[in-house]
This record gives structure tokens, C-alpha cells and sequence, in this order.
């Protein structure tokens, strides 16, 4: 994927999705504006179906594999989560077997979310990129199509957030945008260009997955051996080339950001919102928060990607300790 789609292609792909998904909210928090001395608006991907905006993707592209290769019957792809509940949902919507791969010690709670839509789980390697290369090897011995995480169809679909945050929220300043393989952030500059907005799109990683901050900050695509963060969606320690080519292109700059930022965040969200984030959905705040100083009286977006985290480590992350919250509620 070199360009970008047209405003045509991505009104067609938000046909589609809008028979599954009602669009859903941007709403302007008063406290997180509070906070960050600026209008902070919140688009809530955590309020679809899959609890994730994930789901856009993969309905727009089992909807083309079906329409282009009939033949196809079963899919496989490599995931920590919700790239694979997208993936288990659409493809028992279009009538497609899906094998879902996932590392071992993945989220227990979003294992068994794929399975209830109908993916097959299978656990293998110790990390998302060896679960991927098990994936690739099982479709070619077992003629399967591979699904990778990031491509031209799953851009278009999850562009369609996009679309919905800019007509919603026009004339925003700066976006706020979690990455974890590129379709969320490369979504949003295809919504953004389509539509002519001005803002900057300011892409986030993880401390402990920075593959694609230090590939960008580098102009080519840097490999990490390790990518050890709670915020799961944003574990990828290998680039994708092409999703790398577009934010180099069209984003601001990467941000990375800590656990210990990450994990305020997600408490934040729930103190100003009452909306739970997982690790990757707080990672936009945690960039925003980040650079609070460079914000005073603009419009700034922050996409809450997310809000499939198991409990026990949601109720750990909500019971630490926070001095700035706690002063909050005296």
C-alpha cells in the first residue's frame, strides 16, 4: 500500500460497516479538558460490538475476499486480541472458517471473547511475531488465507472512524493516535486527507514495544527482539513496511510513552469519563498528557482505540496509587 484511498472508497467502506456498527461517539469531556488546558474531545472506539475498532477492518475486508476470491472457505491470522475478535465476528458473518493464533499467556478474557464469536484458538510462541510466522506457515501447508494486520482493505475500514471524528469535530487542532501495526493511525490519515483536515496526527507507542518510533525517528524499519508492555495492541517489536512508509509520510511525529504513563492514563479515563481503556485504548491520553504544556486553547482528539482488558489486571491498574488523581477528590 502506497496512496491512499480516495474519499469514494472510504464512503464505501463506511456503507458497509454502518450495517453492523452505528457510528460511534466523540464527546467532549469537561474534566479531561480541565486537565490538559485544552477542548479534548474522545472518540470512543470502545463501544463496538467487539469493544474495539478493529472490527471495522476486518468487515471491510472479508467482504472483499469474499467477493473476490469465492473460493476461499477458511482464514488464519495472528493477533493479541482484537485484531482477531474483528476477524472470528466478520468472518462468521460471511460464512468463513477462522483460526485465530495468539501467543501463549494472552489475555484470557479476550481468548475466550474470539472463540464465543467463532474463531478457533490455537496458542503457540511466546510473542505476537512468533504466533504470526506459525499463522503464515499453517495457511500455506493448509491452503488458508492468511490475514495479515495490516492492509489496503482493513485501512479503508478502520478509516471509517475517521470519517466519523472529522464531521463530527471538524477544525481539530491535533489527534492523538495509538499504534500497534498502523491501520488505526494510517486510518486516520486516510480520513484526514480525504476530507481535507488540517490536524496533526501524532502516532503513540509503548517504552517497551518502540519498533515504530525508533523506525521513524530512523527513516527505515527497525526491528526490536522484545516488546514487553501491558498495553497488548501496541506489542510489536517488527514494522510493517508499508504502514511505516505512510506515517513517515504524513504523520507529525511518535510519541513513546511509559507503563507508568500508560497505566495513569487508563485511571484518568475512568475518573474523567467513567469509560474503562485498555492498555493500547489509554495510550493516546497517556501521549496527550505527555505533551500537556504544547496544548493550551487548541482542539485536540484522543482516540480511546479499546476497553477489552481483563479484570484483575484492570482492578491492579485502578487501586495504584496517584497522587494527581487523589488531589483531584479532595
Amino acid at each position: 500500500m502506497t496512496e491512499l484511498p480516495p474519499l469514494a472508497a472510504l464512503e464505501q467502506a463506511a456503507a458497509l460497516v454502518r450495517t453492523v456498527i452505528s457510528p460511534t461517539p466523540q464527546y467532549h469531556w469537561p474534566l479531561s479538558s480541565r486537565r490538559l488546558g485544552a477542548e479534548v474531545w474522545v472518540k470512543h472506539e470502545n463501544h463496538t460490538p467487539i469493544g474495539a475498532f478493529k472490527l471495522r477492518g476486518g468487515l471491510v475486508y472479508l467482504d472483499e475476499l469474499r467477493r473476490t476470491q469465492p473460493e476461499v472457505r477458511g482464514v488464519i491470522t495472528a493477533t493479541r486480541g482484537n485484531h482477531g475478535q474483528s476477524i472470528a465476528y466478520a468472518a462468521a458473518r460471511f460464512g468463513l472458517a477462522a483460526t485465530i493464533v495468539v501467543p501463549h499467556g494472552n489475555s484470557a478474557e479476550k481468548n475466550r471473547a474470539m472463540a464465543a464469536f467463532g474463531g478457533t484458538l490455537v496458542e503457540t510462541g511466546h510473542d505476537f511475531q512468533a504466533a504470526y510466522e506459525y499463522a503464515a506457515e499453517r495457511a500455506a501447508a493448509e491452503r488458508l488465507h492468511l490475514v495479515r494486520t495490516f492492509a489496503p482493505a482493513l485501512v479503508r475500514g478502520v478509516a471509517t472512524y475517521g470519517l466519523e471524528l472529522f464531521r463530527a469535530t471538524p477544525a481539530l487542532d491535533r489527534v492523538y493516535v495509538p499504534i500497534g501495526q498502523g491501520s488505526g493511525i494510517c486510518g486516520v490519515i486516510a480520513a484526514r486527507e480525504a476530507l481535507g483536515e488540517r490536524a496533526e496526527i501524532v502516532g503513540v507507542v509503548a517504552a517497551g514495544a518502540p519498533a515504530y518510533a525508533l523506525s521513524f525517528a530512523a527513516g527505515r524499519a527497525v526491528a526490536t527482539n522484545s516488546a514487553d508492555t501491558l498495553a497488548d495492541g501496541l506489542a510489536v517489536r517488527v514494522p510493517d513496511e508499508a504502514a511505516l512508509a505512510l506515517i513517515r509520510r504524513y504523520a507529525e511525529r511518535i510519541l513513546t510513552v511509559s507503563e507508568a504513563e500508560i497505566r495513569h492514563a487508563m485511571r484518568v479515563l475512568y475518573c474523567d469519563t467513567h469509560n474503562l481503556a485498555e492498555g493500547a485504548g489509554a495510550a493516546a491520553l497517556a501521549g496527550a498528557l505527555q505533551e500537556k504544556a504544547q496544548l493550551a486553547g487548541k482542539r485536540v482528539a484522543v482516540v480511546l482505540s479499546g476497553g477489552n482488558i481483563d479484570r484483575a489486571l484492570f482492578a491492579e491498574v485502578l487501586t495504584e496509587a496517584d497522587p494527581e488523581l487523589e488531589d483531584d477528590a479532595r
